[in-house]
């Protein structure tokens, strides 16, 4: 998105950086100003190396069309203005001084080539956006959907939206964008920016060059923020927090997002495709425990998808609870009960063994696989688990019965960007093979229907639907925080996981 750096440097490295601008500055000693970053979201593992938004979860150093405020309120970034033709048609109008860090105007048809790369390459843009055609005039572009698409501009926001040159091509990761810092350098465990000396906005931006580095331990991160190797950090350890909470020269930049830690059950296990053996691992697990403790506080127990914040999420759904004695009962209506005083449920002879499929590049995820095994094993049920970052030819294979990771819910500020990447049949990231017929029919609803309002009450039914399907488990809503040195300005967590490098950043 995040979530993942999407400036979209999380190139969000989350999941992104969605960038925000950039000029010549130098320090008082003459030489360049340099601002060094360290995070733990960018890398293989994370889908995200290189600068092209048309590729998986990868961001760009570059700008949408729209983009969230503080309060994940849509508001125009490249675009001037927009008008609903009708249900299925908009006009966008672009600013007329937007120009690419190459120098050459961003016109309506620059936009429509880049979106037309982005629907032949991207995996969710296509799904996401129904787009029938496309039409260009210097300074406007006219969208037609093959269906209504009432959260088309907030999909137009996602950082696959960013804008780019896609004339100039992609060489070495590079990629031509809009942004106020440009790459110079990008490889797996790297990314170099330049100021943009053709950046077209009002604020120019402090730095003369920026450095992404990924660290992959948390530890190691921990140890290179003390010893001065970075300005800041993001994602490291929460244990490591209270090193820097209260002093001097730290500062601490945190805000709650929609980033949350899920498990999903793979419905082709036998064993699992019983509800009661899904909701018993569901009552199992240890929400509380696991954010409190393994998060030291910097989390919040998730109950679906969507933190409480969003008018969609919290309160307004309800999970299983947390409860042994219940869990043990529903194994045991399923025919588990520990016949051979091994302290695991067995069936037919055979214990109940899970497998649990996680990666080690996001912290939270190993501890997220302890204290599962820990809760399961309370009920009788053995968990394998394969933590490694190594982890695709395994989830490709089917080769897990539970798949845990982090993403983010509501990168777009609305709720149909979850439910079309992970709950439909056809949804790209639908790791357990989750199929409803309701599920289908109320996707359909939501996207045949405008005002959020509307498609929160939806969005609402769709959520308690997958939870009572037990199709996944959410365990935690992260809380982002961004560690840096005491000198630095403009360096601030969003609530979407988006924009963290932006003009404004500085640093005495």
């Amino acid at each position: 998105m995040n979530k993942k750096v999407r400036i979209l440097l999380t190139l969000a490295l989350s999941t992104s950086i969605l960038a925000a601008g950039c000029s010549s500055t130098r320090d008082q000693a003459g030489s360049e100003k340099t601002f060094t970053y360290g995070t733990m979201a960018y890398g293989p593992a994370m889908e995200n190396v290189g600068t092209n938004p048309h590729d998986t979860y990868v961001g760009c150093i570059g700008e949408t069309l729209f983009r969230f405020t503080e309060n994940m309120q849509l508001e125009p970034w490249l675009a001037r203005d927009y008008e609903q033709l009708d249900d299925y048609t908009v006009k966008i109008r672009l600013k007329n001084n937007i120009t690419f860090s190459n120098g050459k105007k961003v016109t309506g048809q620059a936009v429509k080539a880049c979106l037309d790369d982005l629907l032949e390459k991207n995996d969710r843009a296509p799904e996401d956006l129904k787009i029938d055609s496309i039409t260009a005039d210097d300074d406007s572009i006219t969208i037609k959907s093959k269906e209504k698409v009432p959260a088309l501009l907030n999909y137009l926001s996602d950082p696959y939206g960013c804008i780019i040159d896609v004339e100039a091509e992609e060489h070495d990761h590079i990629v031509v964008g809009t942004g106020p810092y440009l790459p110079v350098s990008v490889s797996d465990t790297e990314i170099i920016l330049k100021k943009n000396e053709n950046y077209w906005g009002d604020v120019k931006p402090k730095m003369d060059k920026i450095i992404v580095k990924s660290i992959p331990d948390g530890d190691t991160l921990t140890m290179a923020m003390q010893n001065g190797e970075f300005d800041a950090v993001q994602g490291l350890p929460y244990a490591s927090l209270s090193l820097f909470q209260g002093k001097d020269t730290y500062k601490i930049s945190q805000t709650d997002t929609s980033r949350v830690y899920q498990i999903a059950f793979n419905y082709r296990t036998p064993a699992l495709q019983d509800l009661r053996v899904r909701k018993a691992i569901a009552m199992a697990i240890d929400k509380e425990n696991f954010t409190k403790v393994l998060l030291h506080g910097q989390g919040t127990p998730a109950a679906g998808p969507f933190p409480a914040a969003l008018p969609f999420g919290g309160t307004t759904v309800k999970a299983a609870p947390y409860d042994l004695d219940g869990a043990r009962s529903l194994l045991k209506e399923a025919g588990y009960e520990d016949t051979d005083g091994d302290g695991y449920v067995d069936k037919d002879g055979k214990d109940l063994e899970l497998r649990y499929l996680t990666y080690t590049s996001r912290q939270e995820l190993p501890l997220l696989a302890e204290s599962a095994q820990d809760s399961l094993k309370k009920i009788g049920i053995k968990l394998a688990i394969n933590a490694t970052d190594n982890y695709k030819p395994f989830r490709k294979n089917g080769e897990f019965d539970l798949y845990a990771n982090a993403i983010v819910t509501a990168p777009t500020g609305d709720p149909e960007y979850y439910f079309t990447t992970h709950l439909l049949k056809a949804s790209p990231y639908n790791f357990g093979c989750y199929q409803s017929d309701k599920m289908e029919a109320l996707e359909e609803q939501l996207r045949n229907t405008y005002g959020a309002e509307n498609r929160a009450k939806i969005a609402i039914q769709m959520e308690q639907l997958a939870l009572d399907d037990c199709a996944y488990i959410y365990a935690a809503h992260l809380r982002m925080s961004f560690v840096m040195r005491k000198g630095v300005e403009g360096f601030t967590a969003h609530p979407s996981d988006y924009y963290e490098i932006r003009p404004e950043l500085d640093k005495e």
